[in-house]
């Protein structure tokens, strides 16, 4: 039993750990405003 709670742990913090790097890779990027962020997904043709 408590090796599945153990991987279950190791699961959840490889995620946040993948979160965390993606944060970091990111950081430098500029904020959009909602408007903006909408505008974008339109031009690329995602809305």
């Amino acid at each position: 039993m408590s090796e599945i709670v153990n991987d279950a742990i190791r699961e959840a913090l490889r995620e946040d750990q993948e979160d965390l790097a993606a944060f970091v890779e990111r950081v430098g990027e500029p904020s959009l405003s909602y408007e903006e962020f909408l505008a974008q997904l339109k031009v690329d043709g995602t809305l």
